[in-house]
């Protein structure tokens, strides 16, 4: 099979590392892909969100299976163009990607299909968000309705910044607050049916403690030992199939992975958020402990013939991820500084390197080129020890001004209920 990966965060580079890892592989790409991709694939200098330069790059690479990472590349219709040549595209089309690119529209879905979710209101003018604001109260939740790449959402109780961020904002949603952890599970949907992986959690504020801004994600892991073994199946019946189910009804068939945002609330499972791609780093984590082999699977998607009844394999063990970010992240991250001792780091026993925002400078440097630079994988026998092996690899990295948080999956290895 030949596979083209479409983005470059570390979120390709695990899809990449995946399907490398697949026997019935015999050819990947990515586009534009990154310098840990290229180790592995041949990457293509390219716009991914450009319809016209995808479907004619997987033309003449003649590729059975185009997988599409990020979630603009969604909404600019990519995986539309696909489908329209003939090309199988695991990845939803413009109108069913509107799930992640549209709050207000997420909602709909979810209310129309019966899903557990927060009360909430879509405000377009200022007297309607400060009604809002007034109606659900402290804490304040406040989302652009657009996408923002993981950072529209802000939750506090300050009140002039709610308002604030929702000034900034052409249409926002505002919700009530959700009390308990959350957790991320991911879907393959081929447009009838859906198959459940393994759940992880992402960890999104900047500091340790659950301190500072909103960001993309700064680390992850699985399994999750504090959860009940019956949660997979019930969000797959009261949340996912519905929801499916919905967007069918409406002649607008999902196909890809269907990423469900949970809250599991006093009240039971709540929806926090749909996204229409894999997250970000939680992917890292949940292909590592993949067993099944990657690429029919996604093809199965594409294609339609997906297994209603079928359960990927997993690895036994846990794997944790920590992100690696830019001095200034995720305000004003610094690029151009250079990154030393991916080689050292490698060397740990159970740990790996994915690249996530970097690139090859002068002389032949590898040096940062976005906020999240790189997610560092442990893995081991259970959680304590993926840590500790992610952690151990994470000092022998060096880059200026750099941070990472230092209490991923903390509570969890020590068998405490996250939030």
């Amino acid at each position: 099979m030949r596979v083209l990966v479409l983005g470059s965060g570390g979120r390709e580079h695990a899809l990449a590392r995946a399907l490398h890892r697949d026997p019935a592989v015999t050819a990947l790409h990515c586009a534009p892909g990154n310098p840990g991709t290229a180790e592995i694939a041949d990457n293509h200098q390219l716009d991914p969100c450009d319809p016209t330069a995808v479907t004619e790059l997987a033309g003449r690479l003649r590729v059975d299976l185009v997988v599409i990472g990020p979630e603009a590349v969604l909404v600019a219709g990519v995986g539309d163009a696909l489908r329209k040549a003939g090309v199988p595209c695991f990845g939803p089309d413009r109108a069913a990607a509107r799930i992640e690119a549209s709050k207000a529209f997420a909602k709909e879905i979810m209310a129309a299909a019966g899903v557990p979710t927060a009360e909430a209101r879509v405000c377009d003018t200022t007297r309607q968000v400060e009604d809002a604001l007034d109606a659900f109260g402290p804490p304040y939740v406040v989302k652009d309705d657009g996408l923002a790449a993981g950072k529209g959402v802000v939750v506090t109780e300050d009140r002039a910044i709610a308002s604030r961020h929702a000034a900034d904002c052409e249409r926002v949603v505002i919700e009530e607050f959700l009390d308990g952890p959350e957790v991320s599970l991911f879907a393959l949907c081929d447009g009838q049916h859906a198959v459940p992986l393994l759940p992880a959690q992402d960890f999104k504020r900047a500091y340790d403690g659950d301190e500072g801004p909103n960001t993309g994600g700064m680390g992850a892991y699985t399994p999750l030992p504090w959860i009940s073994p019956d949660l997979v199946d019930e969000v797959m019946s009261t949340v996912v199939q519905p929801a499916v189910d919905e967007l069918r009804r409406r002649e607008i068939p999902y196909v890809g992975v269907l990423y469900a945002g949970l809250a599991l609330t006093s009240r039971g499972v709540r929806v926090v958020e749909f996204n229409a791609r894999f997250g970000d780093p939680e992917t890292q984590v949940v292909l590592d402990r993949l067993a099944t082999p990657i690429a029919k699977l996604l093809q199965a998607c594409a294609i339609g013939g997906l297994d209603p009844e079928f359960r990927p394999e997993w690895r036994p063990g846990a794997a944790v991820t920590v992100v690696v970010a830019a001095e200034g992240y995720p305000a004003a991250p610094v690029k151009g500084d250079e990154i030393t001792g991916l080689d050292e780091a490698a060397q740990v026993d159970g740990a790996y390197i994915l690249h996530a925002g970097t690139k090859v400078g002068g002389e032949g440097r590898l040096i940062a080129n976005g906020g999240r630079v790189l997610n560092v994988i442990g893995t081991g026998p259970d959680l304590t020890t993926a840590r500790a092996t992610a952690y151990e690899a994470v000092s022998r990295i060096g880059l200026r001004g750099s941070h990472h948080r230092t209490d991923i999956a903390e509570k969890a290895a020590s068998a405490v209920r996250p939030g």
